[in-house]
C-alpha cells in the first residue's frame, strides 16, 4: 500500500533510471489540470530531492505555461514489468528557457535533441509509492523518433516561427514566456 517518503531513496532512483516513460501534471488554480507522458532520455536525478527534465517542442507548453504561474509540479512513473510500483514525485518547479544563466549547465546533462525548448529543475517536497496492482505489463519495444524527425527537418529557425505560431499561450491564454524569456528575441 502507499508509502511516503521526504526524499528518494537509491531504491527509487534505480527505479526511475529503468523507466521509458513518466507522466508530468500541472496546474493553476482556475486552469485546466494538464497531464502530459515524457519520453526519451530527458530526465536526471541530481540529488534526492531535485530532478530536472528537458522539455522538447510539442503541439501545447500547458506545462511551462502552468509553472511559471503556480510551481506546483507532480510527476509519476509507473512499472509495466516486474513487480508492480507507481512511484510519485511532488514539489515545486522552475522553467529554465534558453537564453537562461542555467541552461548550458543544465542542458549538458542530457543528449542533444532537436526542438529542445526548456528544462524544468524540480525541488521534491514528498516521495510517495503505491502498488499499481491494476497497472497493465507492456512491452517495451523502443523508442519513436518522429518527433526528433519532425523537429530536424524544421531546423532552429523552423522550430522557433513553430514555438511563435504555437506555443506562446496556455488552453486557458496563459503566456509561456518563451520567445520572451531572457534574451530569447535578440
Amino acid at each position: 500500500m502507499a508509502q511516503r517518503y521526504p526524499e528518494l531513496s537509491d531504491s527509487h532512483i534505480q527505479f526511475i533510471a529503468k523507466q521509458k516513460i513518466f507522466f508530468v501534471s500541472t496546474a493553476t488554480a482556475e486552469s485546466r489540470v494538464n497531464v502530459s507522458p515524457k519520453g526519451m532520455d530527458a530526465l536526471r536525478v541530481l540529488s534526492p530531492r531535485r530532478v530536472v527534465w528537458l522539455n522538447v517542442t510539442g503541439s501545447g507548453n500547458e506545462t511551462s505555461a502552468h509553472v511559471q504561474h503556480d510551481p506546483r509540479m507532480t510527476l509519476m512513473f509507473c512499472a509495466f514489468e516486474g513487480p508492480p510500483v507507481i512511484l510519485r514525485l511532488y514539489g515545486t518547479a522552475t522553467v529554465i528557457h534558453q537564453g537562461d544563466v542555467e541552461w548550458s549547465e543544465l542542458s549538458s546533462l542530457f543528449p542533444p535533441l532537436p526542438g529542445a525548448r526548456q528544462i524544468f529543475d524540480m525541488t521534491l517536497d514528498l516521495v510517495q509509492t503505491s502498488c499499481g496492482m491494476a497497472v497493465p505489463y507492456l512491452s517495451y519495444t523502443g523508442d519513436r523518433e518522429l518527433l526528433n524527425e519532425w523537429a530536424g527537418k524544421k531546423g532552429e529557425e523552423g522550430i522557433r516561427q513553430y514555438w511563435k505560431e504555437k506555443n506562446q499561450l496556455s488552453l486557458d491564454g496563459l503566456p509561456t514566456n518563451i520567445l520572451d524569456h531572457k534574451g530569447e528575441n535578440s
